[in-house]
């Protein structure tokens, strides 16, 4: 398949084209074995507007960051991937293995002109087991992931977005290497006690090429252990009831390891412990999928801003927790409402996220910023059954949020109104849609770059799209 897409951008400066090309091609080796190779190729060329102030934001929200425009700054990407995958079955086992090999340009002039090119590489093996332990149904999984990488690395000042003199230059290697097992045990048909682990090996080490401002080398390691435990409930073959205790690990990427300074060389790997309990089913007419968690995170990873135009900063906060809600719902409130068979649907989907430092030295209990508290998107939709339909949507965030660590600054509520139309009837080859999207233009903030401590002129904020009517044909054969 190949695909083009062209935008001149919403904002100034936010012009940008990508192609794409993937194709695919399987073998059946014998009945019990089959193999795939993967190819993807693509292209981007992406201008970017960057952040702007909270005034900029509402009351120009096409303009761009003047210091983007100046230095050009854009993120122009060429990739290459190939990828295998094979199969094959040993009676009630299934064994999965498959390598993957990435090459990527990127030439992405920001504070400074970053030429870098990545080099990706590494593989998976996967066993699966089914049979009865007992009499009773049993489900081993069993794998190893590798994930090995380099990035070469040349920055130069950039001189109204060309590249000047040379600035920086360092080569990056990345091993990561993670094994893991799970087991299922059905105590009952209907009933799964799940235990699980993972380990995960990591190195991160950089060799600075650019001795002039001193020897910014440095390797990193991590060794990291995260269990799990759970039930899974299946009360019919549409409904389930689940319950998770978890930890999980998190190390830092290529950027957050500068080894620039003492802080930047010393980032810890992100841990949490999460417990979930939630449900989710079908019935005739009704759908539901809700979730209640929290997480309890120790080194959490923030990216914090920390001067204009330039990247964030990565740091450890100490202690904090993640716990909320997520919930699903659709309900078929009319039938046969002007003819039979057609339908009017309610569906809604509801995030209810409370984060939040935890008796942190800097911040106290401060909530965490660049996530709102409440976040809903709502759809009314009649269909028929000839394949039209057509309904309003909502997307509502009812109440501001910070943008800061300090709780000084905040993101205003919002409410957009969304309509979409089309036709796409089963036994068609055409099908067709036409959406509107924020039809009353409302000026609002769709995110934000965070701070540890932000200002009413501080440039954070990213301007949400304006009144935007899109549409679409397609035919099959």
């Amino acid at each position: 398949s190949a695909s083009g897409q062209q935008s001149q951008g919403y904002r100034d400066h936010s012009e940008g084209d990508q192609q794409r090309l993937s194709g695919n091609l399987g073998y059946r080796l014998t009945d019990n074995a089959e193999t795939r190779l993967y190819l993807n190729l693509n292209r981007v060329r992406q201008e970017l507007p960057g952040e702007v102030s909270k005034q900029v934001a509402l009351n120009s929200p096409r303009a761009a960051a003047d210091e983007f425009v100046r230095l050009d700054q854009r993120r122009d990407i060429d990739s290459l991937r190939l990828a295998s995958k094979t199969t094959v079955l040993f009676g009630e086992t299934a064994l999965e293995f498959g390598l993957f090999g990435v090459q990527r340009h990127v030439m992405h002039p920001i504070y400074q002109w970053l030429d870098y090119r990545v080099h990706d590489y590494g593989g998976f093996v996967r066993g699966t087991d089914e049979r009865d332990l007992g009499g009773f149904r049993n489900r081993l999984t069993v794998g190893a992931n590798l994930h090995n990488g380099s990035i070469d690395t040349d920055q130069y000042i950039n001189e109204a977005g060309d590249k000047g003199v040379l600035a920086a230059s360092m080569y990056d290697t990345s091993e990561n290497l993670s094994a893991y097992l799970e087991n299922a045990f059905y105590l009952r048909p209907d009933v799964a006690l799940v235990v699980g682990g993972q380990f995960l090996h990591a190195q991160r080490h950089r060799n600075d090429r650019f001795s002039s401002d001193g020897d910014q080398s440095g390797r990193r390691r991590y060794d990291e252990f995260s269990p799990k435990v759970g039930v899974l409930w299946e009360l019919d073959r549409d409904w389930q009831v689940f319950a998770n205790v978890s930890r999980s690990a998190e190390v830092p990427s290529f950027d957050a390891n500068t080894f620039a300074s003492a802080a930047s060389s010393d980032l810890q790997a992100q841990r949490a412990s999460t417990y979930e309990i939630g449900t989710r089913g079908r019935r005739a007419g009704f759908t539901w999928d809700l979730a209640v968690y929290r997480s309890e995170l120790k080194n959490e990873l923030q990216c914090l801003t920390t001067a204009p135009w330039s990247p964030c900063s990565v740091v450890n906060a100490d202690r904090t927790v993640h716990q909320g809600l997520e919930a699903g719902l659709g309900i078929a409130v009319l039938d046969s409402v002007f003819s039979a068979g057609d339908q009017v649907w309610f569906k809604a989907a509801y995030t209810h996220n409370d984060f939040f430092f935890d008796g942190d030295d800097l911040y106290g209990d401060n909530r965490l910023p660049g996530v709102p508290r409440d976040y809903l998107r709502a759809e009314t939709l009649y269909s028929h059954p000839a394949g039209f339909y057509v309904g309003p949507n909502v997307e509502w965030v009812p109440q501001s949020y910070y943008a800061d660590n300090d709780n000084q600054e905040t993101v205003d509520s919002y409410a957009l109104l969304n309509l979409r139309i089309g036709y796409a009837a089963p036994d068609s080859a055409w099908s067709g849609y036409l959406e509107g999207s924020n039809l009353t233009d409302r000026h609002y903030i769709a995110n934000v770059a965070i701070a540890g401590t932000a200002t009413g002129a501080s440039e954070l904020y990213n301007p949400g799209t304006g009144r935007m009517v899109r549409g679409g044909v397609q035919y099959n054969w």
